[in-house]
């Protein structure tokens, strides 16, 4: 399955884009906000109630071409579960594909705007791959990803780190219990979460394999920890994340970790997010195809 339905990278309804304006729309769509708050703050943003009504088709337009498994594919079973955490439970979006033979489980974790429709369609597109997925909310113990979205990142701030590593091992024993899966589990994130999917690899010795998206790296000291086969993407232009690549690669050479990493020159920061206005295509493609093939292999293999 393409990564994406079609490329839009390039086109002119995308630079009048910006990531409020798309997690404001992502939170009218999924009715935490009504649609009269939705246009003022929508005005507000675009800087005038002309701007704001130009935009609206875009952002529908926008929005279907980017979700590239619908909410009722008809091939999965949908919906969201609780499962407990370190201090609490954990609400996470779940996908399968239908039908009753057990799977590899894989969690799925968002970036710094919480648990959104794009993470959603990103673990429904993992699941058409064969595969039980878990989207967890780590805002979980702040009450969930707030309706706002500008609301959200501060929230981030208020995490307890280590409290959050422990609710995403969680997540690792939870999937792995399961009576529909195979025992066998991987562990992705992207941006803020592939920086917590590096501490999962650190801290779940149950983790058969990781793909962390450009993610800040764990303490060299703390990757001989690591049992889990780790697949690391990164963006070619990236200053700050990419300053840590090379002590990670030794300590993971010297550790004798199963790794290997890709860097993807002309993709920036957050290239796999195919709603925002960083999305970098062929990259993409290229890290899902890798991603994919990758995640069979440690998991469906003997």
């Amino acid at each position: 399955m393409s990564y994406v339905k079609s490329s839009r990278a390039h086109k002119k309804e995308e630079n009048v884009m910006n990531p409020e304006i798309n997690d404001l729309y992502d939170a009218f769509q999924r009715g935490n906000l009504d649609r009269r708050s939705f246009l003022e703050r929508l005005t507000k943003l675009a800087g005038g109630a002309a701007a704001a009504a130009a935009l609206l088709p875009i952002l529908e337009k926008t929005e279907a071409m980017a979700q590239v498994v619908p909410k009722d594919d008809p091939r999965l079973d949908t919906g969201y579960i609780q499962y407990q955490g370190d201090k609490g439970e954990v609400r996470a979006f779940s996908a399968r594909p239908k039908g009753t033979t057990k799977l590899a489980g894989v969690i799925v974790i968002h970036e710094n705007r919480g648990l959104n429709a794009h993470i959603e369609d990103m673990a429904r597109r993992v699941a058409l791959e064969g595969f039980l997925v878990i989207a967890p909310d780590a805002l979980s113990p702040q009450g969930g990803t707030p309706a706002n979205p500008d609301e959200a990142r501060p929230l981030f701030q208020k995490l307890d780190r280590e409290s959050n590593t422990k609710n995403f091992v969680a997540a690792v024993a939870y999937l792995k219990t399961h009576p529909q899966t195979t025992g066998k589990v991987a562990c992705m994130g992207f941006c803020w979460g592939g920086a917590v999917t590096n501490q999962v690899a650190v801290h779940a010795p149950d983790l058969t394999a990781a793909v962390p998206f450009y993610g800040s790296q764990p303490a060299p000291e703390d990757v001989p920890k690591i049992k889990a086969a780790m697949l690391i993407h990164y963006a070619g232009d990236d200053e700050r994340i990419n300053a840590g690549i090379a002590p990670f690669e030794a300590a993971l050479k010297k550790a004798g970790i199963d790794y290997k990493i890709y860097r993807y020159e002309g993709a920036g920061h957050a290239f796999m997010n195919d709603t925002g206005s960083r999305f970098h295509k062929e990259s993409a493609d290229r890290a899902w195809q890798r991603t994919v093939a990758f995640l069979k292999d440690k998991l469906k293999g003997d």
